[in-house]
């Protein structure tokens, strides 16, 4: 039997903040509180820095302005810590893992495949926060480690709405199962 992990990726308060979306948190609580009741691993995934940003190249685009607010007096004691928790409408539960990536995929800078391989994970549900980033590029990279995919579409939020459907419609069934939360939980 395949072992299956749900992955919650990015939705840290801070960037749930950036994406407004009533219905968001509470169809990802169903999914979370689905697995769990299920069995199915919920593991955590985080995008963090060490104080200072000394992994952020100012040649990043997307991190690099992070390190330049770091420098000119940004993230304050403890910014860090803030920065990187998770919404508490879907807070990782007791004995969960909670996985801190360096860059957009949640494998990138992470020790995600070493936990996915102890836990004999072969096939990955992917939710987060954004399709565009975290799933995508996770996705991508899961698909060429030979994972099993699925995708919660509606698991999943985007700052934009047509890349968001672009995604899930076209790009992510060519590696991917895509399905709704509603749909994936009913199978569990």
């Amino acid at each position: 039997m395949t072992q299956q992990a749900l992955l919650v990726m990015d939705v840290q308060q801070v960037v749930v903040d950036r994406h407004p979306d009533p219905d968001y948190l509470p169809r990802l609580r169903k999914a979370v509180d689905a697995a769990r009741a299920a069995g199915v691993p919920v593991i955590y995934v985080v995008v963090g820095f060490r104080p200072g940003y000394p992994e952020i190249s100012a040649r990043n685009k997307m991190f690099g302005r992070l390190a330049g607010a770091s420098a000119a007096g940004g993230a304050g004691a403890g910014g860090e810590e803030l920065a990187t928790r998770v919404h508490p409408d879907v807070a990782p539960g007791p004995g969960e893992v909670v996985v801190t990536k360096r860059r957009v995929s949640a494998f990138s800078g992470s020790d995600l495949d070493v936990v996915l391989r102890a836990g004999d994970i072969s096939h990955l549900v992917l939710t987060g926060i954004a399709t565009s980033g975290v799933v995508l590029s996770t996705l991508r990279q899961a698909a060429d480690l030979d994972f099993g995919l699925t995708v919660l579409a509606d698991g999943c939020l985007d700052s934009d709405a047509e890349v968001h459907r672009l995604l899930t419609e076209k790009v992510f069934p060519q590696q991917a199962e895509v399905t709704t939360v509603t749909d994936w939980t009913a199978a569990l």
